[in-house]
């Protein structure tokens, strides 16, 4: 009787969960199934690979782990067992080949000299087993393998991964933060949420499994249980939440709905200087309370390249920053307080970059640069009270701020400090702003009062002063 392949006998009785059948039926330029761990993205991604180069022809794929070790306990040792009768096996090239002329090649890449074996190589599909272990140059580097000359199959990338890792904010960049509705992407960008409790073989298997993940401390167990990208280990602000549920009624979330502003609250600006560093524009209003409302953000970044400035000049960012003043409805005919980094102050090499500033109608004081002390305001304002009410909110057309805040990590050489390395820029502009205007920590036993904003919420004015 002849043997009949492993693999024949999993495709025709395994059912895939509908997280995994998304995965599976995805045609698009670049497909992440991501999030939480234990949602069964590394069994998709390798039963995903395996379908294409058996359903089409002379197919060249790669699949790629982080370390030759993963690679062969996770993906050779069993793809051998499952095509066994059915795809060859060349141990010498870590390659599968299939009968309809598919090859499946199996790679890694540890360190930057692995990135060789891929120089001049071409597939037709790629797939990045837990992406998130990849720096982005990697991964950036081995995508210009993706090159086809075919007309009846569509190159693409997939990508399994979870939050955390050196990869994290190039993923998190790639599919979490894109605007999808800027018509550009089109079909070429899918993100498939995944969550421990889609493995439902892994539920009944392992009961207790997330039991262990419950167990795990704050930021880890937001990123491993529940998927959250705006956790990772080290992140600097573990409080900060963006609860689009909660936008409106601003419970438990510290990005909320733009609403007309009171004229009797004040109005303020931050400001964190940069060139080849993107520079750092926030407007600020403050409540009855002192509680502070992000309003607005001019940030000087190159779009789509995090942490590059647009290099200009004062000149140039005070006439921004004073146009924006007069014609904005939020702050035209405001007396605006201004807060910047000390060092703008500095005329060494000649004329200052506040006294440029000043050329254009925009002043600011000497903000307090104590970093740890800084911090800790931050903190204090992102913490909620008993009723889930925080002393700092954003509105959701800050869209930098909701970008870069979740994202900074503490620093390896002083533990209490920003790494800044990172793109720290919003951060700083917004310590100095939280100095100017220091509170005591929230008590949680305590109660505070939200001030009723005038005016209806409304989206006129909903969008960020864009470059």
């Amino acid at each position: 009787m002849e043997q009949v392949a492993p693999i024949f006998t999993r495709l025709c009785t395994e059912v895939p969960n509908p997280k995994q059948r998304m995965f599976y039926e995805s045609a698009a330029k670049h497909t992440a199934y991501g999030g939480a761990r234990g949602g069964g993205k590394s069994y998709a991604m390798r039963r995903k690979l395996v379908m294409l180069c058996m359903r089409y022809n002379n197919l060249s794929v790669l699949l790629l782990r982080r370390t030759l070790q993963e690679l062969r306990k996770n993906h050779i040792q069993v793809l051998t067992y499952e095509l066994n009768g059915y795809a060859v096996y060349k141990k010498d090239e870590r390659a599968f080949i299939f009968p309809n002329g598919s090859r499946l090649d199996l790679g890694y890449c540890d360190n930057d000299g692995d990135l060789m074996q891929y120089q001049g190589a071409e597939y037709d599909v790629i797939g990045f087993e837990e992406a998130t272990n990849f720096r982005e140059e990697w991964i950036r580097f081995i995508s210009t393998s993706l090159r086809s000359t075919r007309s009846d199959f569509r190159t693409r990338v997939y990508y399994t991964c979870n939050p955390g890792g050196v990869g994290h904010n190039y993923i998190k960049r790639l599919f979490i933060d894109r605007d999808y509705s800027d018509g550009e992407v089109g079909d070429d960008y899918l993100f498939i949420p995944a969550k421990v409790w889609d493995n439902k073989p892994l539920m009944e298997a392992n009961p207790d499994y997330v039991r262990l993940l419950e167990a795990l401390p704050s930021a880890k167990r937001r990123a491993h249980l529940e998927g959250d990208w705006n956790a990772c280990e080290g992140q600097v602000f573990e409080e900060f939440r963006d609860d689009s549920e909660h936008r409106t009624d601003r419970i438990n979330t510290h990005v909320i709905a733009p609403f007309d502003i009171p004229d009797t609250w004040t109005i303020h600006r931050s400001f964190d200087f940069g060139y080849a560093k993107p520079f750092s524009c926030g407007w600020w209003a403050c409540d009855y309370d002192g509680r502070l409302y992000r309003i607005l953000e001019l940030y000087g970044c190159v779009p789509r390249e995090p942490n590059v400035g647009v290099k200009w000049t004062p000149d140039e960012i005070f006439a921004e920053i004073a146009r924006i003043e007069h014609e904005h409805p939020y702050l035209a005919g405001k007396h605006i307080y201004g807060v910047a980094d000390p060092s703008i102050w500095d005329a060494s090499r000649g004329i200052s970059i506040a006294e440029v500033g000043e050329k254009y109608g925009v002043y600011f004081e000497k903000g307090d640069n104590k970093r740890i002390g800084g911090w800790m305001q931050v903190h204090y304002r992102l913490s909620f009270d008993k009723n889930g009410i925080p002393m700092m909110y954003i509105f959701e057309n800050c869209r930098d701020f909701i970008r870069t805040m979740p994202l900074l990590q503490y620093s390896s050489v002083s533990p209490e400090d920003i790494d800044t390395e990172l793109e720290d820029h919003i951060a700083d502009e917004t310590r100095y702003m939280c100095m100017s205007q220091p509170i005591r920590p929230i008590k949680k036993s305590g109660t505070c009062s939200l001030a009723a904003p005038s005016g209806n919420i409304h989206s006129r004015y909903n969008y960020m002063i864009s470059l």
